[in-house]
Formats: structure tokens, sequence, C-alpha cells
């Protein structure tokens, strides 16, 4: 393990914090398939906002990992692809998902909640008009 803070481990931090943002791994994954535009990126990952999916471009165009070419159509689009930084992720994400596979067990998604019944009193209470008070 490494006990010093030579400028390798605020490297390795970093990269780490980089990985560990929510959706980054997934939306570096998507586009090691090749070029992907916003609307395809969110389809894709599914339970993203569209907030949250635009942040994360965002963080990793600044970075240099991915890089955003705009078609001035008309219609305009926009589409995202990896740069060669991007590129030399893949080692990382196909390494991590070997692991995943052999380390990480998937917990069955919890049941969806009900809502609790109501009493027939609640119910009745709810129905019943309420007078108003007069001065």
């Amino acid at each position: 393990m490494h006990d010093d803070l030579s400028p390798l481990c605020g490297r390795f931090l970093a990269a780490a914090d980089l990985l560990g943002r929510r959706w980054t791994g997934v939306i570096l994954r998507i586009l090691m398939d090749g070029p992907r535009r916003f609307g395809e990126l969110a389809q894709g990952i599914g339970t993203i906002s569209e907030r949250v999916l635009s942040e994360r471009l965002k963080d990793l165009e600044a970075e240099g990992i991915i890089e955003r070419h705009v078609d001035p159509g008309p219609p305009i689009r926009s589409e995202y692809r990896l740069t060669q930084k991007g590129q030399d992720f893949w080692k990382v994400i196909d390494e991590l998902g070997k692991w995943a596979e052999r380390w990480v067990e998937l917990k069955p998604a919890p049941a969806p909640a009900q809502a609790p019944a109501r009493s027939v009193a609640v119910k009745a209470a709810r129905a019943t008009p309420r007078k108003r008070k007069t001065a």
C-alpha cells in the first residue's frame, strides 16, 4: 500500500474521483462502442436525468476525455465521442467489468411500494362534507 503523498497519489485520487462520479463509468462504457447523441446516451442509461447527464458530459469534456461535435444541420445535431485520452480508459473499464462479473452480486430489486390500505372510516370521513363555522 502506498503511504506517501507523492504526486502519483494525487493523480490517482483525481482519476478515482472522476471515474467514481455517478454515471461516469456508464457513459464511458457506452461511448466505447462509438459516438452517441445526447438522446441516445440518455436512452442507453435509462434512469439518468437530463441535467445530470449534461453535467457529466461537461465534466468529461472539460477533462479532455470526450469531445462534442456539432453538425450544423439542419437540424442541428450534437454527438459525443471519446478522445484518445478517453479511449485509453478502455482497459480500466474492461477490467472493472471483469472484476464485477467475478465478484459483484446483484441484489434483487425491491418490490414496488404499495400504498397502505386506508380504513373505511378514514375514507368516509373525507367523503363527508364539512360544515362551515358561522360568526
